[in-house]
């Protein structure tokens, strides 16, 4: 049983046939079979869209709860340049390509429902997610065009100097800091339009 989850891959698949075995159970249960319609293909869109949130956002405040406020701590003799070397680089490419597929799954989905203009206009009707996608596409280009560039100095990707190595620290920081700020509206937003919260 170990040798099974110590496979993060073996762990992936027992949890899709995890997900088919429920479903074909709750179909036998209720009677109520899948069925390939625009509402199931929504459905699934809007899963895939919240299971990469979880992995964006949830690398989020890994960073800012977790990695950030403990680094310090860490002697830099010991174990340090480990976590930099090695957890930054996997943390940071799973961060990058959450941000990526929850904002693809998320403009798919609005799509999809045929509101996606409505929302990035911030037509009425739509002001919550509207903001929330805002706010999002904010986010996923601070991970992309300020977090990232910045981190491939730290983790050393890219040659810098130590000056500029700190410089980057500092601002690929602070980018995030801003962005878990905004994740706190964001999901809100998301979460608001559909379930009357505004």
């Amino acid at each position: 049983m170990a040798a099974f989850f110590s496979s993060l891959e073996k762990t992936l698949v027992a949890g899709l046939a995890l997900l088919i075995a429920f479903i074909v159970l709750a179909g036998l249960v209720t009677g109520q079979w899948i069925r390939p319609d625009h509402a199931w293909f929504t459905f699934v869109m809007r899963w895939l869209h919240v299971l990469c949130g979880i992995m964006w956002i949830g690398i989020l405040y890994y960073f800012n709860f977790v990695q950030t406020p403990t680094m310090p701590k860490i002697d830099p003799a010991e174990h340090r340049a480990a976590v930099t070397k090695f957890i930054l680089p996997q943390a940071l490419f799973w961060f990058r390509w959450g941000a990526a597929f929850t904002v693809l799954t998320g403009l798919l989905l609005a799509w999809m429902n045929g509101y996606i203009v409505q929302a990035l206009l911030l037509h009425k009707g739509h002001h919550a997610i509207g903001i929330g996608m805002w706010l999002a596409l904010i986010m996923a280009f601070n991970v992309w065009f300020i977090i990232w560039p910045n981190q491939q100095k730290v983790i050393g990707l890219v040659e810098a100097t130590a000056d500029e190595k700190a410089a980057a620290g500092r601002t690929a920081g602070m980018t995030s800091r801003i962005n878990t700020m905004l994740s706190i509206p964001m999901l809100y937003c998301m979460v608001a339009q559909q379930n009357a919260g505004l």
